[in-house]
């Protein structure tokens, strides 16, 4: 089903942005441009406070390209044949190109959608968590003027909405703060692992038994690994 995978959903917004400049001559687009890489520079993006978040990218599209002359299909290999003779042939096959009336400001991530996908319930928690940071960069968008609350957003998001089929397959669909518990366990059992080597028996089922405490597994929310992080 496009979209969705078991629990997982993939989310591609394609957003056009204003063919505009300010009044130092700054195109909108180069300005959304910039105010994406400098969420890079704090360490963790805005979108770490997004429940549910797995991962995500943004980036500005200014054009569509042709990246290949066609294939090696009969007709193609024809056409080469024929271009020894004149190169109008092979120009005849080359495809043609289209070209964007705008650029577009593209939002493309994976989150944990639960059973039914729930899109609706991930963008009300992106607005509610992150707005101020989101209405900046959206605002140079034709039709944002619209937006103003969680719900129009939604609305105006799934407008901008394009079918999705690629996900991302470095982790499973479990809900997030269920990956984030693994990824933390896992890093932290590494460090007991390599800390407590040639132990006796007795000693280690002691620093065992203080790991666990310590890094208490039934308990999903804390201590844990943070969302965004990915240095150890």
């Amino acid at each position: 089903m496009a979209n969705i995978s078991g629990k997982a959903y993939a989310l591609t917004i394609l957003s056009p942005i204003k063919n505009g400049y300010t009044e130092e001559q700054i195109a909108y687009a180069d300005i959304v441009r910039t105010s994406l890489q400098a969420w890079n520079n704090p360490g963790f993006s805005p979108m770490a406070q997004v429940p549910q978040t797995y991962l995500c990218r943004y980036f500005v599209l200014d054009d569509v390209y042709t990246e290949s002359l066609p294939g090696a299909d009969l007709r193609s290999l024809w056409a080469d044949v024929l271009a020894i003779i004149s190169n109008t042939f092979r120009i005849s096959m080359l495809p043609k190109q289209d070209q964007l009336k705008s650029r577009y400001l593209v939002f493309s991530c994976n989150f944990y959608g639960g059973p039914t996908g729930d899109l609706d319930g991930y963008l009300r928690g992106m607005w509610n968590t992150i707005s101020d940071q989101i209405q900046p960069i959206w605002s140079y968008c034709y039709g944002f003027e619209q937006v103003n609350n969680a719900e129009s957003f939604v609305a105006y998001m799934k407008k901008c909405q394009l079918p999705a089929a690629l996900f991302f397959v470095g982790s499973n669909d479990d809900p997030l703060p269920e990956q984030l518990k693994a990824l933390y366990l896992k890093q932290e059992f590494t460090k007991f692992a390599v800390a407590n080597q040639g132990l006796d028996a007795a000693k280690l089922r002691a620093n065992f038994q203080e790991f666990i405490n310590s890094v208490q597994p039934n308990n999903i929310d804390q201590p844990t690994w943070p969302a965004g992080k990915f240095t150890v």
